[in-house]
């Protein structure tokens, strides 16, 4: 058997071999359930992280209107695309998406003070968008 903790690729590997024939006796069992948990909570990052950058981007389109550009639209365009693929990869996550549109909103409020130094004091406490509205493909704050 391969060490999880001293080889994790091999370890993977050994994993599926074991359960593509069937010798589910020897399978990792614990490492197993927290390797899948992992991969959970990362799709979990993975979409918070997606709807963080579209936050950040309409912040600083509604909030540095002299900014406003090809690239900042091109972000929000690329962040919708990829937040909503990884929503439809992953709909386990949809009753979860209050609490995940709450934590990127205070993420992206730090980022986008610390990208436009203005105060975070100057953006909404709350998002001020509906997460309907934010996907919406032809959205940008004005």
């Amino acid at each position: 058997m391969v060490s999880y903790e001293k080889d994790f690729y091999s370890w993977t590997h050994e994993q599926a071999e074991l359960l593509r024939s069937g010798q589910f006796n020897k399978l990792d069992i614990s490492n197993l359930i927290e390797e899948i948990e992992t991969m959970g909570r990362s799709e979990k990052r993975e979409l918070q992280s997606r709807l963080t950058v579209l936050l950040l981007h309409l912040l600083k389109w509604k909030y540095q209107e002299v900014r406003r550009g090809r690239s900042w639209q091109l972000s929000i365009d690329e962040q919708r695309i990829q937040f909503e693929e990884t929503l439809n990869e992953n709909p386990g996550l949809k009753p979860q998406l209050d609490d995940i549109l709450t934590k990127a909103y205070r993420l992206a409020i730090i980022q986008a003070s610390k990208e436009t130094k203005i105060s975070k004091n100057v953006f909404p406490e709350s998002c001020p968008w509906e997460l309907a509205l934010l996907i919406k493909e032809d959205f940008y704050p004005e």
